[in-house]
C-alpha cells in the first residue's frame, strides 16, 4: 500500500478551521488543534445562546409590561388575563414597546383590560 500524505485535503480542512477562528486571541487563532477545540466550544455556546436570547427578551418584555401595568394600578397577570378576556391579541413584544414609547396608549389598553 503506498503512503498517503493527504496534502490538499488536510490543508483545506486546517485552513477552514483557522479562517473560522480569526479574531480569537493568541494560539486560539494560530494553532490548528487549539483553534479546533475553541471553535467547537464557540459553536456550542452560539447554538445555546441563540435559544437563550429568546428567553432573555421575553423576560425583559414581561418586566417592562409589569412596571407599566403597576403604574396603571394592575399587576402583570391581571393585565394579561384582562387582555385575553377582552379579546385583545397583542404579543408581549408589542406591549413592551408600547409601554416604553407610548404610555398613553398603554394606559388605554390597560383600562380596556380592567
Amino acid at each position: 500500500m503506498p503512503r498517503v500524505k493527504r496534502g490538499f485535503k488536510a490543508r483545506h480542512r486546517r485552513k477552514k478551521v483557522l479562517n473560522a477562528a480569526k479574531g480569537f486571541r493568541g494560539g486560539h487563532s494560530k494553532l490548528f488543534t487549539v483553534a479546533a477545540v475553541t471553535l467547537d466550544r464557540a459553536r456550542a455556546y452560539a447554538y445555546r445562546d441563540r435559544k437563550k436570547r429568546k428567553r432573555d427578551f421575553r423576560r425583559l418584555w414581561i418586566t417592562r409590561i409589569n412596571a407599566a401595568a403597576r403604574e396603571n394600578g394592575l399587576s402583570y397577570s391581571r393585565l394579561m388575563s384582562g387582555l385575553n378576556k377582552a379579546g385583545i391579541n397583542l404579543d408581549r413584544k408589542v406591549l413592551a414597546e408600547m409601554a416604553v414609547k407610548d404610555p398613553t396608549a398603554f394606559s388605554k389598553i390597560s383600562s380596556m383590560a380592567r
